[in-house]
C-alpha cells in the first residue's frame, strides 16, 4: 500500500484524540478553531500570573517592613492572590476581546508605533476602570464592611501610592506580554514553547506538505505599478491570502519577494484536501475583492502554485537573527514544481501522491501531465494539474 493510502488507512482505524497530538498541533488547532478564546485565554493566563507574583511580592515587602516597624496592617497572603487572580480574569478578558478585535479590524493596515501607542492607550484606560473597580467596589463594597467592619486602614495618599504601583508594574508587564506575542506571531501558534524548550536546537526529521505561491505575470506588472504601488499590490495580496490561511490550517514559512510558501503537517493538510482547497479559496478571495483591486491597482492578482510533500529536517537557525528552517528535498521539489506551471500554462500544479487520497477524484477536477524531469533532479515526477473544484464543491 502506497505511503499516502496508509496514512489515511492509520487515521480511519485509530481515533486520534486531541491529547495524542503534540503540543503545537494542538494549539494550532485551537487557535484556528476558537481564535477569540484563544486570544482572551493568552491573555487570562499571563495576567493571573503577573498579579499573583504582585501579590507575592506586596506581601513579602510588607512582612519585612513589618519585622522591624510595626505597621498597623499587615496584608495576608490568601486574600491579596484571591483578589489578583479576579483582577486578572476581568483584566485578561478585557485586554484578549478588545486586543482580537483591533487587531482583525483596526490594525491591520496600522504602523507598528501606531498599533503600539494605541494598544498603550487601550491597557491604560482598562487599567483605570479595572483600579476603580477594585478601590470602588470589591474593596469599599467588600473587603471594608466584612474584613475591617467599615474603618479603612488607607487612606486617600495610600491609594494614591498604589496606583502608582499598579501603572509601573503594568506597564512593565504590558511590554513583556507584548514582545511574547510578536515573537509568538512570528512562528505562529505552538512555536515559541518548544523554541524556549530547544526542540529545534538538533535537527528533527518532519513530514511536511510545503505549497509555492508566486504572483503570475510579476515582472509586467511591476513594471505597469511601478515600485510603489507593486509593493502595495503585493502586500494587499498577501494581506488577503493570510484570510484563508486559519481555516485551512495553513502555515507561512516564508515571504520571498512577491511569491509565499507555505506549508502543512500531513495529516492536517490531507484532512478534507485543505492544502489544495486552499489555493482556491486565495482565488476566491481575490474574486471577493476584485472591486478594491480594481479600483486602487487596474486589475486582480493571481497565483499559480505547486504543491508536494514527503520528509524534511527542521532546525533554528542563525544568531543574529533566529529562525526555524527546513532543509531536504521535498522543499526543492515543490519550488520546481511551481516553476513549471508557466512551461504548461497551469495554475497549480503537484505530485501524484495527492490524487491518491480518496476524496480528490470527487472533490477536483483535474488532468495529468506524465512524467516529467524536474531541474536538478534525475528522477522523474509524476504532475497532475487540478483544474478547479468539482461543481457539488
Amino acid at each position: 500500500m502506497n505511503k499516502i493510502m496508509s496514512i489515511q488507512v492509520t487515521f480511519k482505524n485509530k481515533s486520534i484524540s486531541m491529547l495524542s497530538l503534540n503540543y503545537t498541533q494542538r494549539a494550532r488547532r485551537f487557535a484556528y478553531r476558537f481564535p477569540v478564546l484563544n486570544a482572551v485565554l493568552k491573555q487570562v493566563s499571563f495576567w493571573v500570573l503577573a498579579n499573583v507574583g504582585l501579590a507575592l511580592l506586596l506581601h513579602l515587602m510588607y512582612s519585612s517592613v513589618n519585622v522591624n516597624v510595626p505597621l498597623p496592617l499587615v496584608p495576608k497572603l490568601a486574600p491579596l492572590v484571591l483578589l489578583g487572580i479576579i483582577i486578572g480574569v476581568v483584566y485578561g478578558v478585557v485586554q484578549g476581546i478588545t486586543d482580537h478585535l483591533l487587531e482583525k479590524q483596526f490594525f491591520r493596515k496600522r504602523s507598528l508605533g501606531v498599533t503600539f501607542l494605541l494598544k498603550v492607550a487601550v491597557s491604560l484606560v482598562s487599567l483605570v476602570l479595572l483600579f476603580g473597580l477594585m478601590r470602588f467596589v470589591l474593596f469599599d463594597k467588600l473587603i471594608l464592611p466584612t474584613v475591617f467592619k467599615g474603618r479603612s486602614p488607607l487612606n486617600d495618599a495610600s491609594w494614591k501610592f498604589t496606583f502608582y504601583i499598579f501603572v509601573l508594574y503594568y506597564f512593565i508587564m504590558t511590554m513583556v506580554i507584548t514582545f511574547i506575542l510578536q515573537v509568538n506571531k512570528k512562528y505562529g501558534p505552538g512555536v515559541l514553547v518548544p523554541l524556549l524548550l530547544g526542540k529545534y536546537r538538533q535537527p528533527r526529521e518532519e513530514e511536511r506538505i510545503f505549497m509555492f505561491m508566486d504572483l503570475k505575470s510579476s515582472t509586467s506588472i511591476a513594471e505597469q505599478l511601478g515600485h510603489l504601488k507593486y509593493s502595495g499590490f503585493i502586500r494587499d495580496s498577501f494581506m488577503d491570502i493570510n484570510q484563508v490561511i486559519a481555516e485551512h490550517r495553513a502555515e507561512i514559512y516564508q515571504y520571498v519577494g512577491d511569491e509565499i510558501v507555505l506549508s502543512w503537517r500531513i495529516p492536517e493538510g490531507l484532512d478534507k484536501l485543505a492544502c489544495i482547497r486552499f489555493y482556491f479559496a486565495c482565488g476566491k478571495q481575490f474574486e471577493d475583492r476584485a472591486a478594491y483591486y480594481t479600483e486602487r491597482y487596474g486589475m486582480t492578482p493571481f497565483f499559480k502554485a505547486g504543491l508536494h510533500m514527503g520528509k524534511v529536517m527542521a532546525v533554528e537557525i542563525g544568531e543574529m537573527k533566529r529562525d526555524i528552517a527546513y532543509h531536504g528535498d521535498t522543499i526543492n521539489t515543490a519550488a520546481r514544481i511551481q516553476s513549471l506551471c508557466n512551461s504548461y500554462d497551469k495554475c497549480l500544479l503537484l505530485s501524484k501522491p495527492f490524487t491518491e487520497h480518496p476524496g480528490f477524484a470527487t472533490t477536483f477536477t483535474s488532468s495529468s501531465l506524465g512524467k516529467v524531469t524536474l531541474k536538478g533532479k534525475q528522477e522523474q515526477v509524476d504532475l497532475i494539474s487540478v483544474e478547479g473544484l468539482t461543481i457539488d464543491n
